[in-house]
């Protein structure tokens, strides 16, 4: 289904990553591009008064939510990491068997806490955590609203931090 916008976005697709790579996307480039790709073949958008400017538009934010998305996780990531005594589990460390046992009864009482919650949660949890998926996007995969995955996110956070202090007492 070929619209006008996506029309103007093949024939300026090398200008609009020539546009990002100047903006600092290096390498995620041509993945922006193709996110453009799928939100304009995915919605109808309706006519757009100057396409053009609107796709710099838009691939400029989606940049910059790229952006702004990653450096969050990395804070959170360093958050999570000093606040468990600034030592995260290396699975590359060889660890002597029982401490290897510890971490994975720990490992299984997190599924678990998190299976507890409940399927949607467990799966904002992990696509978000694991395996680095924004949310925003989480959002649309699930026909949710963003604020929904925010609380499922909260939700999961108290879940664990109650099982990390449930953990430490013991």
């Amino acid at each position: 289904m070929a619209t006008g916008l996506s029309e103007i976005f093949m024939a300026n697709r090398a200008a609009l990553l020539r546009f990002l790579r100047a903006r600092g996307a290096g390498d995620d480039s041509e993945d922006l591009l193709q996110d453009i790709w799928m939100k304009l073949e995915a919605k109808d958008l309706g006519p757009v008064a100057d396409p053009l400017p609107y796709l710099y538009r838009m691939a400029n934010n989606l940049m910059l939510d790229r952006y702004r998305s990653s450096t969050r996780r990395e804070r959170r990531e360093q958050d999570w990491s000093q606040g468990a005594g600034g030592v995260m589990a290396d699975p590359s460390d060889d660890l002597p068997v029982d401490e290897r046992m510890i971490l994975n009864h720990q490992l299984d009482q997190a599924r678990a806490t998190l299976r507890a919650l409940g399927p949607r949660v467990e799966t904002v949890f992990r696509r978000f955590r694991i395996e680095g998926v924004g949310q925003r996007t989480i959002a649309e995969e699930l026909g949710v609203s963003l604020t929904t995955v925010e609380k499922d996110l909260q939700k999961a956070y108290r879940a664990m931090i109650a099982l990390k202090q449930k953990i430490d007492t013991e």
